[in-house]
């Protein structure tokens, strides 16, 4: 299994050892499709080497998987006109709900009145005090990487 002494399915799959329906490859990205779908055509974009959590990405891996899902999206829509829009999603962690602790983006077809929804329950909105505290605290931390 790719870099892990733990199980990973996303890696069992691009070790061979699981099946999967590819739609893209490439040397350090592929595409495969979602086998448990939230929408006909859900998919997945994953790094090739076993990389957890978006924060474990560097910047060409992420920008080629973002690429990848943008190339994605726009065929999906070019073959398929009924598809009317796409959601791009990445969990990073259990916490922000990832599944398979491997990075990789969800492209999801949408089409109106689909069923899928992402609920959100939002609480007080922050000051602009409290709003540019983390800010700061957030520009210094990219200061410092």
């Amino acid at each position: 299994m790719s870099e892990s002494t733990d199980f990973c399915v996303f890696c069992a799959i691009l070790d061979g050892e699981l099946p999967a329906n590819y739609v893209y490859e490439d040397d350090d990205v592929v595409s495969i499709m979602d086998i448990n779908p939230v929408t006909p055509g859900h998919l997945l974009v994953l790094p090739r080497r076993h990389l957890p959590d978006l924060v474990d990405l560097d910047d060409d891996i992420a920008a080629r998987m973002i690429n990848v899902a943008r190339r994605i999206a726009a065929a999906h829509r070019a073959q398929d006109p009924s598809i009317e829009g796409i959601n791009l999603y990445l969990a990073d962690s259990p916490a922000a709900g990832q599944e398979v602790p491997h990075a990789h983006i969800h492209v999801i077809p949408r089409r109106i009145d689909d069923g899928f929804h992402l609920s959100v329950h939002r609480g007080e909105p922050p000051t602009r005090e409290e709003l540019a505290e983390t800010a700061r605290r957030v520009s210094e931390a990219i200061e410092t990487e």
